[in-house]
């Protein structure tokens, strides 16, 4: 099964995505994507560690190229976040073009492997502001792969100050 969840900065994604996994009996992988560039990153890093501190998560950091990942069969799999996803593809390999392509091929090399798949997303097209054109283009790919892997969920969910507002199938939890 594959679950999308998405929202706002600090809307409890990530802990309703934990939710999900700790039905979860088997082996559990977290794909942590975020780069720790700086302190505000570290911090984020070390809150996500506590949070999943006891739940039995064996922490995989790869920061792109998902599609190399190496993944047992039939493990449940929780992806934070596509949002850094996409810029470390965009940004850090100065290949702009096919990001959209190469995170959907990772994504669907994981969901190969993964019984239980849960993706964390950020909901950043909604503001209305005009951004400056690199960061209009990481909108734009972001919202085509969100757009792709909610076709392909069995289940979407936008987390709303804290609550779970389904949109797509029903929750798993």
């Amino acid at each position: 099964m594959t679950t999308l969840i998405t929202g706002g900065s600090k809307c409890g994604k990530s802990r309703f995505g934990e939710r999900i996994l700790d039905l979860y009996s088997g082996q559990k992988i977290y794909i942590a994507t975020m780069q720790p560039f700086g302190e505000e990153a570290h911090m984020a890093i070390e809150r996500h560690r506590r949070q999943r501190q006891g739940r039995g998560f064996t922490t995989m950091e790869v920061y792109r190229d998902l599609v190399s990942a190496e993944l047992p069969d039939n493990c449940g799999v929780l992806l934070e976040c596509l949002g850094n996803l996409c810029a470390n593809e965009m940004f850090s390999t100065g290949k702009m073009s096919g990001a959209a392509d190469r995170i959907m091929d990772g994504i669907k090399h994981v969901a190969e492997h993964a019984e239980e798949l849960v993706i964390i997303t950020n909901q950043v097209s909604s503001d209305g502001i005009d951004y400056p054109e690199g960061t209009a283009e990481y909108i734009a790919v972001l919202s085509e792969i969100n757009r792709r892997i909610a076709v392909l969920a069995d289940c979407v969910i936008e987390c709303v100050y804290g609550i779970p507002v389904m949109m797509k199938g029903e929750l798993p939890c």
